[in-house]
């Protein structure tokens, strides 16, 4: 017999595992974009680009309470990508950055892919785990 978790395709990862592993996502995004500008790949530079939407992560995380299912991909893995992306770039018009809206689409297609993509396959590995006797 299934477990509800397995029925669902969710699985069990640690909330600090799950932060690690958005914010991860989050600074691939910043590095790979600072390096195709160009911009370089300092600490500093990483730094300065990476706040705002470590930030917008941060906040999408605690609205969503996250930590409750942090591998769901509702309302955790939303609340991330659309927290990280909305709050991003808001603070980013604040702090005098740049927000064309192609940037605006790369960020919402690469971070949804990486931020709702790790919890799909999460959630796909908890079935394949369950179908076949492993728990």
């Amino acid at each position: 017999m299934l477990t509800a978790a397995a029925r669902t395709g969710t699985t069990r990862v640690h909330p600090a595992a799950a932060f690690l592993i958005d914010a991860c996502c989050v600074l691939a995004f910043v590095t790979i974009g600072r390096a195709s500008h160009h911009d370089g790949e300092s600490l500093g530079g990483v730094a300065s680009t990476a706040w705002p939407f470590l930030a917008g992560l941060a906040a999408g995380l605690l609205i969503t309470r996250a930590w409750r299912r942090p591998a769901a991909i509702a309302p955790a893995g939303l609340g991330a990508w659309l927290g990280t992306v909305a709050v991003g770039m808001l603070l980013r018009v604040v702090a005098g950055q740049g927000t064309a809206a192609a940037f605006i689409a790369v960020a919402l297609a690469f971070l949804g892919l990486f931020l709702l993509g790790w919890r799909v396959l999460a959630a796909g590995h908890a079935r394949w785990r369950a179908a076949h006797g492993r728990r």
